[in-house]
């Protein structure tokens, strides 16, 4: 990682604080410090000084996640693990549908312990919170998207 180790390791050191796993929070900081944003599982054994096993573990993890990309060149046999510039905006997605899916839970929650409970009207409050939650990370993502391609038409005028 020569230069860039320093920003990595830090990188890691927040994503861990942010309650990632300290293996996926050092896989996914070491593919991002490259300037390829690419490595195969092998370059990533070799680099972290880890198992195969634990890299694999982490790979499903990370693209469960929505934070890397499998890709295999053509010709190639060895998969190479991607972070790219869509990075965020696809582990926001996820976050994005695990939230719907606690909005639905909610309101399901709701309809069995009825409203006027206790419990119900706590849901009710979580359903509505998430719901402003996940209707604002929805705009936030559409902004961003529009931004980019605002940029992107800027540059190629």
């Amino acid at each position: 990682m020569g230069d860039a180790a320093g920003p990595g390791l830090q990188g890691g050191l927040l994503l861990g604080r942010q309650g990632m796993t300290r293996m996926a929070a050092r896989v996914l900081a070491c593919l991002y410090v490259t300037d390829s944003g690419s490595l195969t599982a092998a370059d990533l054994v070799q680099r972290l000084r880890v198992s195969a096993a634990s890299i694999s573990q982490t790979i499903v993890f990370l693209e469960r996640q929505g934070l890397i990309k499998r890709e295999r060149a053509p010709g190639e046999r060895r998969e190479r693990y991607v972070v790219d510039d869509g990075l965020w905006v696809r582990s926001t997605l996820a976050a994005v549908s695990m939230n719907d899916a606690l909005v639905t839970a909610s309101q399901q929650a709701v309809g069995i312990l009825g409203a006027g409970t206790p419990a119900g009207a706590r849901f009710g409050v979580a359903s509505g919170f998430l719901r402003l939650v996940g209707t604002t990370m929805r705009q936030v993502i559409e902004q961003w998207q529009q931004d980019r391609a605002d940029r992107d038409a800027g540059r190629h005028a």
